[in-house]
């Protein structure tokens, strides 16, 4: 059974050519906190003899230190890598594992227990093929088990397995596996898990681990090794699914080679087959297929290769080369289920970076229909995604992609967000289908375009997006700006914060949400009034670097022009006009900008004008200096 052969000795070339050509299996284990599932692991490595005598030396030394099982080998101490984890007998991170066996080879992510990291264990499952969910016989089915459940059905992980640990503890009793059986299947039910293989067994005492065990002879099921040795693979079923093959890299090494590198998804391709690339929906036949080792007649799911066509096409990074009878779907507009890794919150409105296979694209959450709630897979209502929450929303992009629904293809149909100031992982997703106004709707050509509009007023149409706490003159710093604009001639128009909220934003709060959505909105007005060919002068606290950001993006390069009113936060206090800081100081007025709702400052702003060294005609002044010495103004 383990992966030392006979052939090691009598052939190792025989046996490493084996060796390359056996299956591979990725499977997480999962569960609550203490069932077991570093234990199992560190068993699996033992009995597969993938440790070294160092290694075993080391743990044994480690087992009388750091162990949980007296004089015995602690074999968790295998898989718990962290300080932290063996100080307290927990897993906190995904800790990945390889062994073998003669049939097949596997990666192992032990993943963990506690709530809080349920971001870890999502990570983990994301690429496997099987999940062996832990249960302690002893206390059977609980919230911890139903949420790692559910994620594993909601990642579509297709072959689960019930591993009821700790048998030993309760004198190997069938009655206490039946009842758990039964608890689960309830569960697994309503959430739609349906392959699932049930197996008592003993981490600790290696009981229905890699043989069957005597103390249970009531049950005549597989081992666990026995299952994970045999067990399909998602490889395989991916074979048969329709050819895609996203773009990783154009291959230029001479002016006579173009071809096109990526890693198969799913599908069979030879030379000869027709294939679509998207989104251009611009059709070809395959020329060659290019590997390192040389051609070939035939590529498959999981394979890298490099493609080549009989036609001259425009296919570039990010774009999918699909099977052209059955070519993958196009579109901007989706509804997904996001998972939120990070500690800030998601909040509709906000734009990030989304990647979906190779493609980066520019997102944003539009709406969120409904939070699952996963200990009770009740449907609540959210403003928001905090850490480790589930929602399914409306996600729009800048540009239409390719892309399958998650369910028919995970590497077409999953995404991650990506913060786009800090480039950090903020969430994982995947797609359930397109909406169908992203179909429905194209962009109308029009004669009359935004150059004709500045040509007929002889100006360079822009936004001055005027950013800074309440009360450090923006308002008021606006107004001369345009009043000086007017004089000039100059065809303007000017969003002012509080006037905005009495019209197009009145049903807009001030939480961190309804803030967002209030410069969203901004921000696409401001878009269509520079189209018209106007400068525009907005003055909102804008409070977000990401929401400054995303307006900036709406616009063509150099349209965008930040102009920082700079004022220190007691002075804007001292000015106080409308007595709003008094009362956020008294807790009457939430959510205040520089009290309890941060404000962050620009990094790098076009413009900046500091109010304790000059006055608002000066300022003003200032902006118009700008303009004149950048071109805006002739």
């Amino acid at each position: 059974m383990s992966h030392q052969s006979e052939l090691i000795a009598e052939d190792i070339n025989e046996y490493l050519a084996q060796h390359e050509h056996k299956s591979l299996l990725r499977f997480i284990t999962c569960g609550s906190v203490d069932d077991g599932k570093s234990t199992l692991i560190g068993r699996l490595l033992f009995e597969s003899k993938m440790l070294f005598e160092d290694q075993l030396a080391a743990v044994e030394a480690d087992s009388r230190k750091w162990g949980t099982q007296g004089e015995d080998m602690d074999f968790a101490l295998l898989v718990d890598g962290l300080a932290a984890e063996r100080e307290q007998g927990i897993t906190i991170d995904v800790a990945y594992r390889f062994f073998s066996t003669d049939r097949r080879k596997f990666i192992v992510a032990d993943t963990p227990g506690h709530e809080q990291y349920t971001r870890n264990m999502v990570t983990g499952a994301s690429t496997a093929d099987a999940a062996i969910l832990m249960v302690d016989a002893r206390r059977g089915i609980l919230t911890q088990t139903k949420r790692h459940s559910y994620l594993a059905a909601l990642i579509g992980i297709r072959h689960v397995v019930v591993a009821i640990n700790k048998m030993d503890l309760m004198d190997y009793s069938e009655k206490t596996f039946n009842r758990i059986v039964e608890d689960y299947r309830v569960f697994a039910k309503q959430i739609g898990l349906e392959n699932i293989t049930f197996i008592p067994l003993s981490a600790l005492k290696g009981d229905n681990i890699i043989t069957p065990s005597e103390r249970m002879p009531w049950y005549r099921g597989t081992t666990l090794m026995g299952y994970l040795e045999t067990v399909e693979v998602d490889d395989e079923l991916m074979q048969a699914s329709p050819f895609r093959m996203p773009v990783q890299w154009v291959n230029r090494p001479n002016l006579d080679f173009r071809g096109f590198s990526g890693q198969i998804a799913s599908g069979v391709l030879r030379p000869g087959d027709k294939v679509r690339a998207l989104p251009s929906g611009k059709e070809s036949h395959i020329d060659r297929i290019y590997t390192h080792d040389g051609d070939l007649d035939q590529a498959v799911a999981g394979q890298s290769v490099t493609l080549t066509l009989t036609d001259e096409i425009d296919i570039s990074r990010g774009d999918l080369i699909s099977q052209a009878s059955e070519p993958a779907s196009v579109a901007n507009q989706f509804e997904v289920t996001v998972v939120w890794m990070n500690d800030d919150p998601m909040l509709p409105g906000r734009t990030y970076l989304m990647k979906c296979g190779t493609k980066t694209v520019s997102a944003t959450l539009t709406d969120i229909k409904y939070q699952v709630n996963v200990n009770t897979l009740e449907h609540t209502a959210a403003k928001k995604l905090e850490l480790n929450a589930i929602g399914v929303c409306t996600i729009n992009l800048d540009q239409n992609i390719a892309f399958d629904p998650y369910e028919e293809n995970h590497d077409t149909g999953s995404f991650i967000l990506i913060d786009r100031l800090t480039y950090n992982t903020m969430g994982a997703g995947m797609i359930h289908f397109s909406l169908r106004r992203s179909q429905n709707i194209t962009v109308q050509h029009v004669d009359v375009n935004k150059q004709a509009r500045q040509e007929l007023k002889n100006q360079k149409p822009c936004v001055l997006w005027l950013t800074g706490l309440s009360g450090a003159g923006k308002s008021t710093i606006a107004n001369l700006v345009e009043k000086k604009l007017y004089a000039r001639g100059s065809h303007t128009y000017l969003l002012d914060g509080d006037n905005v909220r009495h019209g197009l934003n009145k049903d807009l709060g001030f939480t961190d949400a309804d803030r967002v959505e209030n410069i969203r909105r901004v921000a696409e007005v401001a878009k269509l009034m520079v189209d018209a060919g106007l400068i525009v002068i907005t003055a909102f606290i804008s409070p977000f670097r990401s929401e400054r950001d995303m307006a900036r993006s709406l616009l063509d390069a150099n349209e965008f022009v930040e102009v920082y009113v700079d004022t220190p936060l007691e002075v804007a206090e001292q000015r106080d006009v409308k007595g709003l800081y008094r009362k956020a100081r008294k807790g009457e007025l939430k959510n205040f900008t520089g009290i309890d709702s941060p404000y962050e400052p620009p990094e790098n702003p076009e413009c900046v004008l500091n109010t304790t060294e000059m006055s608002a005609e000066e300022a003003a002044d200032r902006v118009i200096a700008f303009m004149v010495d950048r071109g805006y103004l002739v």
